[in-house]
This record gives C-alpha cells, sequence and structure tokens, in this order.
C-alpha cells in the first residue's frame, strides 16, 4: 500500500475528503520526522513506538575492490511494533 491508496482508503473509511485525509496524513509524519529529529520517542499504543537508535561505528569491505572500510556511527529510526499490530499479523 502507497500513500495514495492509504488515503483513498482512509477517506472511505471515515467519510472526509481526500484532500483532507492527505493533509492529516501529511501532518502525521511531519510530527513523527520531527521528534525523531529531537531524538523523542513515539509510541501509539497498540501500533507500535518510534524511537532514534545510535548504531555504532564498524567495519565494512568496498564489494567492488574487497578493501575493508570503515563505516561510521549514525542515528537510525527505529520502529518496534505493538501487541496489537503484532496480534494481527500473526
Amino acid at each position: 500500500m502507497n500513500k495514495a491508496e492509504l488515503v483513498d482508503e482512509v477517506s472511505s473509511e471515515v467519510g472526509l475528503t481526500k484532500k483532507d485525509v492527505n493533509n492529516v496524513v501529511d501532518a502525521i509524519t511531519s510530527a513523527i520526522t520531527n521528534s525523531l529529529a529531537q531524538k523523542e520517542r513515539v509510541t501509539l499504543v497498540g501500533f507500535g513506538t518510534f524511537q532514534v537508535q545510535r548504531r555504532k561505528e564498524r567495519q565494512g569491505v568496498n564489494p567492488q575492490t574487497k578493501a575493508k572500510i570503515k563505516i561510521p556511527a549514525k542515528n537510525v529510526p527505529k520502529f518496534k511494533p505493538g501487541k496489537n499490530l503484532r496480534e494481527a499479523v500473526e
């Protein structure tokens, strides 16, 4: 499912226009992104938790030259599904 399909489905389910639903989806993703940029945790009870985790520096290999390279440490977004989401997928 892509964003347009999500907007269509939510629009038909709640009875709002596609433009309104698109604005809501944009606002939600923007709010989550801004919170993660500030290294805050975002918890949606029953759905899951978005958080920022630090990935350590590690050793890698260039696939073309087989030379060892150093991959720097960085922050990455992580998602941990909630109980309801895990149960729905099983």
